[in-house]
């Protein structure tokens, strides 16, 4: 056991090692930029861009991850009767019968409830487990060893603040410094500033191609509303498997990790839609069982015959917005939907 624990802490020890790396080229740099060479009318742009930038990686770093509720957790009887059970038929039976309350829509590829046993949690849709934090994370994308943090819903948006503005920082210092980069070819700097100037533009060019792919990723699966692993491994749903299945359209899928006031955009502030748990998905209106909480499959009974369960605040928002305009619209003259009809 003793071992075991000594090597938990050597791993956690390791894992700190990229963030270290990370934070002293940053402070290299500030100290190349402003130090050494020290240009006065680039120096208010400079420190804004660092700013947030540092401010987002930190968010990014230090936000913990959300984890599921304990209403997503068995009941200590349930719990017992599951780890008794040796078959899986029976596992499952259990599972269905505590999910009935429960606002899940997606499943396993083999139709089943998703359960965590390592966490002992049903996992809620989008929900995963990331085995470097040994815990489940909410709307889980990726575990980033740069960060040493899960990305998941609680600090997503932070993550695509912190490549957005790193991308900024190092495409400003490589513009500032490319004049001078050039000096140094034709020997036109001092000694004591060509070794920082020449590895300042390298080290920013470097970054900016690295971060700019993994930027153009994100804000592609921002606008679709997926994460990393749904983008590999589509959700499964009662209709089977759909990766656009959580798409609600591009302005709907930006405003679920940006939230719906623009003038916090850009600041990493939390803002995102809902709660993690639950998540509006465009299959409820096209699957009538799609939106009950009783996920048992029963033949027997028809979707009349199975109680719906109660929408997120951000389900009944979004499909409230939906009604108010078709309403408005069928409210209209014909004049004025004549003349919407061809705008």
């Amino acid at each position: 056991m003793a071992p075991t624990h000594v090597l938990r802490c050597c791993q956690r020890g390791l894992a700190w090692i990229p963030v270290i790396f990370i934070a002293l080229v940053v402070c290299w740099s500030y100290y190349a930029y402003v130090v050494e060479l020290c240009i006065l009318v680039y120096l208010i742009f400079f420190h804004l861009s660092f700013i947030m930038f540092v401010w987002s990686y930190w968010k990014t770093i230090f936000t913990k991850p959300a984890n599921p509720s304990k209403e997503f957790c068995l009941p200590k009887a349930e719990k017992e009767r599951y780890e008794k059970e040796e078959r899986p038929e029976s596992q499952q039976e259990i599972l269905w019968r505590a999910a009935t309350s429960l606002p899940l829509y997606t499943r396993t590829g083999a139709g089943a409830i998703r359960y965590c046993d390592r966490c002992q949690v049903i996992k809620p849709d989008r929900c995963h487990h990331c085995s470097a934090c040994d815990m489940c994370v909410l709307k889980m994308d990726h575990h980033c060893p740069w960060v040493n943090n899960c990305v998941g819903f609680s600090n997503y948006k932070f993550f695509i603040l912190f490549l957005a503005y790193s991308l900024v920082y190092c495409l400003f210092i490589a513009a500032t410094v490319l004049q001078y980069f050039i000096k140094f070819w034709t020997n036109d700097l001092p000694e004591t500033a060509k070794f920082h100037v020449l590895f300042l533009f390298f080290v920013a060019a470097m970054f900016c191609i690295s971060i700019l792919s993994l930027f153009s990723y994100h804000l592609w699966l921002v606008g679709k509303n997926r994460s990393t692993i749904e983008a590999f491994r589509a959700p499964v749903f009662r209709t089977g498997s759909d990766k656009n299945g959580f798409s609600l359209g591009f302005r709907k899928n930006i405003t679920q990790v940006f939230g719906d006031q623009k003038k916090y955009w850009l600041l990493p502030v939390f803002t995102s839609q809902g709660d993690g748990l639950t998540f509006p998905t465009r299959l409820v209106n096209a699957d009538p069982e799609q939106a009950t909480v009783n996920m048992h499959p029963e033949p027997s009974k028809s979707a009349a015959d199975v109680p719906v369960s109660p929408l997120s605040d951000s389900q009944n928002r979004l499909l409230s917005n939906e009604q108010h305009a078709n309403n408005n619209h069928l409210t209209s003259p014909p004049a004025v939907r004549l003349v919407s009809a061809l705008l």
